[in-house]
């Protein structure tokens, strides 16, 4: 929970906003409904981050204490039963220990602790809980590596998970991968599923300041801002077990990806990378764009170029979900774009979107726009105004 105020202290607001797919709870109303405007939420602490899944979230606070809520009928929430919960629930079971960073997959979370050890727990079907075996688990599991291992950071895609872990017996930091490989996502050649962390080939020399992975993709971004991308491959790419370099003048501050599409960050401006399924991918102009790609021609170099309709705003936030995309600007513009089927636009419509629209969010009160976080899930979306 948040720190009580001292004598004469007023306590910070908490801010927090959801809307899209709720049939399972995962926008934390305490409904079962689709919501297609944003509705504020009052069930939580003040939050640092949240991770959102195929149909649940993560919820990390200041102290290090983590909340699900969502989709769990496969363990995905932590809370040692499989049912799903309307309302944010504290993980009991992670109570003891400060947890530093979260993710959530399609039916799987992972959790990682400031003193470097991985849990898990969630849907292993396919060894992406890296315990060995394909048992789900509905409360959190440590994953053993090596005594010299700090485990970093966790990303979770669909069925697969990526973990950033600091060795000290190798000179570079380390990319774990596991879980469904069928195209290349783990680091391995195709193969159905690794039940063990294996190390990424490819990264080993690299200072690696973050990870992330969604859908059968995964991506790492060096701490001089370049990218390497492995799994499935956007816009008609083939795709690569081993890591590919996005060869781009660029140097890129952010990464985050979706299905079929990759957001980034260079120099404040905002990039996109991939296909165009449901209009998630802004449109541009044909000068701007590359041929589009044959069906056959799987050496085509995936199309790179800026997000239009940002009216010169740069971008200080962004998130990408299944096939939607969501963004903050400098000046407190909350965008979205790309699928809205079930709402997770926010624009009062199930209509998809080719540009980025600009959502009307009610909040009174003075703010600095680098407080505000958007966070994408499959098919939902989450605001929140961080503390100062």
């Amino acid at each position: 929970m948040a720190a009580t105020p001292a004598s004469g202290e007023q306590e910070e607001e908490v801010c927090l906003w959801s809307w899209g797919a709720g049939t399972e709870g995962q926008l934390a109303t305490g409904t079962l409904e689709d919501q297609f405007l944003p509705q504020r939420i009052t069930s939580l602490p003040a939050i640092s981050h949240i991770a959102c899944g195929g149909a649940h979230a993560i919820a990390l606070t200041g102290d290090g204490k983590v909340w699900t809520w969502g989709r769990g009928t496969k363990g995905q929430l932590g809370h040692e039963e499989m049912n799903n919960c309307l309302k944010p629930r504290v993980v009991k079971l992670l109570e003891s220990f400060f947890v530093s960073d979260v993710a959530a997959g399609w039916n799987h979370s992972g959790f990682v602790t400031d003193t470097g050890r991985l849990f898990m727990c969630g849907d292993g079907s396919f060894g992406q809980l890296g315990t060995g075996n394909n048992e789900s688990h509905s409360s959190p599991i440590e994953i053993s590596f090596s005594d010299a291992t700090h485990v970093e950071q966790v990303a979770c895609g669909m069925r697969h998970s990526i973990a950033l872990v600091k060795d000290a017996s190798s000179s570079g930091d380390l990319v774990y991968g596991f879980g469904a490989g069928r195209h290349g996502q783990i680091g391995k050649p195709a193969t159905r599923s690794s039940y063990l962390p294996m190390v990424v080939p490819g990264l080993e020399n690299c200072s690696i300041a973050d990870v992330c992975a969604n859908g059968d993709q995964s991506a790492a971004l060096t701490s001089n801002g370049q990218l390497y991308t492995w799994g499935r491959g956007f816009g008609g790419s083939s795709g690569s077990h081993i890591p590919q370099l996005l060869t781009s003048p660029l140097r890129f501050s952010k990464v985050v990806l979706g299905w079929n599409h990759a957001l980034l960050i260079a120099d404040g401006d905002t990039y996109i990378l991939g296909g165009d399924h449901h209009g998630m991918l802004a449109s541009a102009p044909k000068s701007q764009q590359a041929s589009s790609p044959s069906s056959d021609d799987s050496s085509a170099i995936p199309n790179l170029r800026k997000v239009p309709g940002l009216d010169g705003e740069k971008a200080i936030c962004i998130a990408a979900g299944a096939e939607h995309s969501a963004l903050v600007t400098e000046h407190g513009t909350v965008m979205t774009w790309g699928w809205g089927e079930h709402g997770q636009l926010g624009l009062g419509n199930s209509c998809d979107q080719t540009c980025p629209q600009a959502l009307d969010i009610s909040y009174n009160g003075p703010f600095a726009s680098s407080q505000f976080r958007v966070y994408c899930g499959s098919g939902f979306t989450f605001l929140a105004k961080l503390p100062s």
